[in-house]
């Protein structure tokens, strides 16, 4: 029956300030946009493959969430953090200790980078890792992960 996971929502204080982070900061391509309901809604990947979408909203009425977008091993590990620092973003890890170095969940496996859009949502680039899933380990770094996945 499921297949997947279509389409997601959040809400914003400023629709035009999260269409140019979302369209301009992050590349996704803008798919629909309604200016008097104030929404729009951006692809995710390919076309019609998945959905973010955007609803404007009084601050009092946003709630942070948190989303990850699927990415590749080789652009979680070794682009993504120059990628948003390059676009004025401050990447961080799943424990917020200061450094900026992905880090891999060991139950799943995969590696992780966090980052904060312009309402302080909790994105994340992840990439599931090849190996088995060692829970155990909790959260790792890649050289850890290096070491042990066997």
């Amino acid at each position: 029956m499921i297949k997947g996971l279509y389409e997601t929502h959040l809400f914003v204080e400023d629709l035009q300030r999260s269409v140019d982070f979302y369209q301009q900061v992050l590349g996704l391509e803008l798919c629909h946009e309604d200016a008097e309901r104030k929404i729009a809604f951006f692809w995710i990947g390919q076309p019609k493959g998945a959905m973010l979408g955007l609803w404007e909203k009084p601050k009092d009425e946003i709630d942070k969430r948190h989303f990850a977008f699927r990415c590749d091993v080789d652009d979680v590990l070794n682009k993504s953090v120059d990628y948003l620092k390059s676009r004025g973003l401050k990447p961080y890890n799943f424990l917020k200790d200061a450094s900026e170095k992905p880090m891999v969940f060991a139950w799943m496996p995969a590696i992780a980078i966090y980052f904060t859009d312009p309402d302080g949502h909790y994105l994340e680039f992840i990439a599931i890792l090849d190996g088995d899933a060692k829970p155990e380990l909790g959260v790792i770094s890649y050289e850890e992960w290096l070491k042990v996945k066997g």
